[in-house]
């Protein structure tokens, strides 16, 4: 059973300490991992995936039905500084839909959905779509990346970055291994063709749900079989140099890893 996970921290400028927006959860971060916003958005289902808006009033986030057979992204609106409820997305709820995520601006939610490219049509494997926010809170009709981005085989875990570049894990002929984690960079016509992220980011091993920071100055990815992976899959961490070149990676340290699976990092 999956249940949502996040490690909320203070951010430091200048040496001064600002608090973060006010989330569904009464308890103030610390050090120690914990469930968060316990009965409201972790309540004992399979719980995963979340992203939360830029000015911090919408959290999106994945209900998966038992042993990953459908899946359905709820969400949850602040009303006059009050939390509501979560409920089916509004471009949710048909088809097996999960990974929402904010655009930096706010404008655009991406995610990961099987539904056919066409209301009549079959599934499909599941493809990268957006939607548009043409309101508070309401969102409009959601729309295929395409083929430049979109294959024959699946494509999850969207982060979108600034400058509208585009990282996602594929299911890939070219990739190192059975997932990696590509970057499609934005064009005035659409997307380059995908670039594989270098040696140490991805691997012979599972590579996938990565989060990009909108600045692209790090990256915090899950991988699967590496060395010293510590169970199912943990998390890692890429910074760049002052060249624009991506470290090597290095395994976040426990408690935020853990024997069990350990995935779908996300940060405000």
């Amino acid at each position: 059973m999956y249940k949502l996970i996040t490690l909320l921290a203070f951010t430091l400028i200048a040496g001064k300490t600002i608090a973060q927006v006010t989330y569904p959860d009464a308890a103030l971060p610390t050090d120690t991992p914990s469930i968060f916003a316990k009965g409201l958005l972790s309540d004992g289902l399979s719980n995963r995936d979340f992203t939360i808006s830029p000015k911090g009033d919408e959290i999106f986030f994945t209900l998966e039905r038992p042993r990953i057979v459908g899946s359905v992204i709820l969400h949850l609106v602040k009303k006059n500084n009050q939390w509501g409820k979560p409920e089916v997305a509004s471009f949710s709820g048909r088809d097996n839909d999960h990974e929402a995520a904010f655009s930096p601006d706010g404008q655009w939610i991406y995610f990961s959905s099987d539904r056919p490219l066409l209301d009549t049509g079959a599934r499909k494997d599941f493809d990268i779509w957006r939607v548009k926010r043409t309101g508070n809170a309401t969102w409009g009709k959601p729309e295929n990346l395409g083929p430049s981005v979109n294959t024959a085989k699946n494509e999850f875990y969207p982060s979108i970055t600034r400058s509208g570049n585009l990282y996602i894990t594929v299911e890939a002929d070219y990739g190192k291994g059975d997932e990696d984690i590509v970057l499609f960079k934005a064009t005035p016509t659409g997307y380059s063709k995908p670039e594989s992220l270098p040696q140490d980011i991805n691997t012979k091993y599972d590579e996938f749900n990565a989060f990009v920071d909108p600045d692209e100055q790090f990256i915090l990815l899950s991988s699967y079989g590496r060395p010293d992976d510590m169970g199912r899959g943990d998390m890692y961490i890429s910074q760049k140099d002052k060249a624009g070149n991506w470290l090597p990676v290095k395994r976040l340290p426990v408690p935020i890893n853990t024997t069990t699976l350990d995935y779908c990092p996300f940060v405000t």
